[in-house]
């Protein structure tokens, strides 16, 4: 015998097309939270020292800091290949290493939240954060873009008055390959927040290459972190910008002015006399005072220094 099937008709609300269509519009514009932007802290003790000591230094330069970096292990490095190279450019500008070994763009978020920035108000803040989160598929190029620039909006909202120089993330692996093409995407796209405003786009990874795109041992020793001639090529390739911003002239030429000096000046008569002159630096701030005969001595503080002038 035939058999009949009886099919019902289930009535649906379905979504107008238009609505619909909408919605398919905004799926790809939706940003959906991800690690390299979710401010976290690391658990491990090493990390939690080091928090606590950066944020002590904080505490104790205050206003002084004139500069601070912000980074991972490259950065904390200035303070063992690169200390001489920061003694020469940044201990003069009591400038703060806020660099921790292993620290992705979610680390330092939560670190710019809970006491590294507390009490300070720097002319400028110097960044380089994101390798440490392109290992293997830790995260895509788009979401590392969105962790650097979530800092740089943090350090905005904390630090208005702050100048920030942003540096391309460093090449690294001694041949081209999968992640060094990947920090070259990142910065690509990373290089569009500079506005020479308020942040400052500076990229010199170039320095770092030979000619056939391979990196030297010599600059970095395991193709990652920097050796004392790399952190020489770090400060040099920041220093145009960075005097300009704190207006003070080039750390090289103000650590220099240290000691005993003979000005001479216009005397009676307009003859020009030799005064003894004792300089000294405070931080960035060049102090002393000259000799005058009899009249005993005549102390000054403020001292500026220009290119290979000093007034």
């Amino acid at each position: 015998m035939p058999r009949f099937v009886h099919t019902a008709r289930v009535k649906t609300n379905a979504l107008p097309f238009g609505v619909v269509a909408l919605l398919l519009l905004l799926v790809p514009r939706i940003s959906c939270a991800h690690s390299a932007v979710e401010s976290a802290p690391r658990t491990d003790r090493g990390w939690q020292d080091r928090q606590e000591l950066l944020n002590k230094r904080a505490a104790e330069a205050g206003e002084k800091a004139q500069v601070i970096f912000i980074g991972d292990s490259i950065t904390q490095g200035w303070e063992g290949e690169g200390k001489d190279v920061w003694a020469k450019y940044y201990a003069p500008r009591n400038a703060i290493n806020l660099g921790i070994g292993g620290d992705r763009t979610q680390h330092v978020l939560w670190r710019l939240d809970n006491g590294n920035l507390a009490g300070l108000k720097p002319k400028a803040a110097v960044v380089m954060i994101g390798t440490n989160n392109s290992n293997g598929e830790d995260n895509t190029p788009d979401q590392i873009v969105d962790g650097v620039t979530a800092i740089v909006k943090k350090l905005r909202e904390k630090l208005p008055s702050t100048k920030i120089l942003l540096l391309a993330i460093f090449p690294r692996s001694e041949n081209f390959g999968v992640q060094r093409g990947k920090l070259a995407m990142i910065n690509q796209v990373l290089a569009r927040l500079g506005d020479n405003q308020n942040v400052f786009w500076v990229d010199f990874g170039h320095k770092f290459l030979n000619v056939d795109g391979t990196l030297p041992r010599e600059l970095m020793p395991d193709y990652l972190h920097l050796s004392k001639r790399g952190y020489e090529i770090w400060a040099e390739a920041i220093e145009p910008k960075l005097s300009e911003i704190l207006g003070n002239g080039t750390a090289s030429a103000a650590s220099g002015l240290g000691g005993r000096w003979t000005a001479t000046l216009p005397g009676p008569n307009t003859d020009p006399v030799d005064n003894p002159l004792a300089l000294k630096m405070e931080g960035n701030v060049v102090m002393g005072s000259f000799t005058r005969g009899e009249g005993g001595e005549l102390e000054f503080r403020n001292g500026r220094v220009d290119g290979d002038k000093f007034s």
